[in-house]
């Protein structure tokens, strides 16, 4: 499954209310370390598919979810469960660190 784009459009539907953790990519295009964080998320969103959501949010498309998470640095990663933020981490990281959020 591909990574979702999250919006504040489908934000409450595919984040808040799901059923499974969801861990949510804090980017934007300029970014160079989001860049670099593109195939891993990308590995996470296949290898986790019906166990954890992933999706996307671009900052500057999504500003006001950017606030509501207090996004000051990007990439930062949040894990989302039960409608609340269970986990953060800014900066591009391995793989393995990542998983270790999910676990």
């Amino acid at each position: 499954m591909a990574e979702l784009k999250i919006t504040s459009g489908n934000f409450e539907s595919e984040v808040m209310e799901s059923d499974i953790p969801v861990l949510i990519d804090f980017w934007a295009s300029w970014c160079a370390p989001c860049k670099m964080m593109l195939p891993v998320v990308a590995q996470l969103a296949e290898e986790y598919e019906g166990k954890v959501k992933v999706g996307k949010v671009n900052v500057e498309e999504e500003p006001e979810l950017a606030g509501r998470f207090q996004v000051m640095s990007i990439p930062m990663f949040a894990v989302v469960k039960d409608g609340k933020v269970v986990n953060q981490m800014i900066g591009a990281r391995p793989k393995s660190e990542l998983e270790a959020m999910l676990e």
